[in-house]
């Protein structure tokens, strides 16, 4: 019986990922230079300010990576949750994929989705429009991903081994986001001793960016942009220790060193 009303959950999920797609009306689409911005007609009054953001955040990037994103990409501003996730259901082979509250964007090579964000202070339960900076460090974290995604292996990131921590870590670095709140919160948990003793786990928990975003702001002052912006192409943990001449334990070592001498 369970399996019988999963089934119809997972028929039903799909049936109205189909018809949302087939009523929501034509995406209205500009160049905007590096990107193509695809958008809604109840967005055309915010599409000037978005673009202002949008651009301020690939400048962010190109800046931190001292260079030029390598390919033309897609921004896709969705009008409502349902939209973003009927994109995911279809762009993840996921068609009863449900979005958290949380959930407002995502970055891969080719394309970022994101929720108009004026919504966000309706739908979103930590995400706030009103809050600029933080707004404006979402968006160039997606772009990092875009950024990332067009050097590495694989450019969805769906192909890759153990380096969720990198991944995440570096966006969260590049962004601004890795700040003092969260460098102090995992240096508290360095010294509590809760801190995980494994790569794999670093993006877990309610400590995930500080964690993720410490390591990689690690590997950047220890060993260079250079050296950190030459792991971007590697898509499995093995390669990028390898590249660093560490082992997992070293690096987590020496991170924890690190750290403990920050003000």
């Amino acid at each position: 019986m369970k399996s019988k009303v999963a089934l119809i959950i997972l028929l039903f999920s799909a049936l109205l990922s189909i018809c949302w797609k087939t009523l929501e009306p034509n995406w209205i689409n500009q160049q905007r230079g590096k990107y193509t911005l695809y958008y809604m007609p109840p967005d055309a009054k915010n599409i000037k300010i978005y673009s202002a953001m949008f651009n301020r955040s690939t400048h962010a990037v190109e800046k931190f990576c001292g260079t030029k994103l390598k390919q033309h990409f897609d921004i896709y501003v969705h009008p409502t949750r349902q939209s973003l996730d009927s994109t995911w259901q279809s762009d993840w082979n996921m068609p009863g994929f449900t979005s958290e509250c949380w959930m407002v964007a995502s970055g891969v090579a080719k394309k970022l989705d994101i929720i108009s964000p004026k919504l966000w202070d309706e739908i979103s339960c930590e995400h706030k429009y009103g809050n600029k900076t933080e707004t404006q460090q979402l968006i160039t974290h997606e772009i990092c991903h875009v950024f990332h995604g067009q050097v590495n292996k694989s450019p969805d990131f769906s192909d890759t081994d153990g380096i969720d921590w990198f991944v995440e870590g570096f966006a969260t670095y590049a962004s601004g986001q890795c700040n003092a709140d969260r460098i102090a919160m995992v240096k508290k948990a360095i010294s509590n001793k809760t801190c995980p003793n494994t790569l794999n786990d670093f993006w877990k928990g309610n400590l995930k960016y500080g964690l993720s975003g410490s390591v990689v702001m690690f590997i950047d002052k220890q060993y260079g942009r250079k050296k950190l912006l030459q792991l971007l192409p590697h898509n499995k943990k093995s390669k990028i220790l390898q590249s660093l001449q560490l082992t997992e334990d070293e690096l987590i070592a020496n991170w924890k060193q690190y750290l403990a001498g920050l003000p």
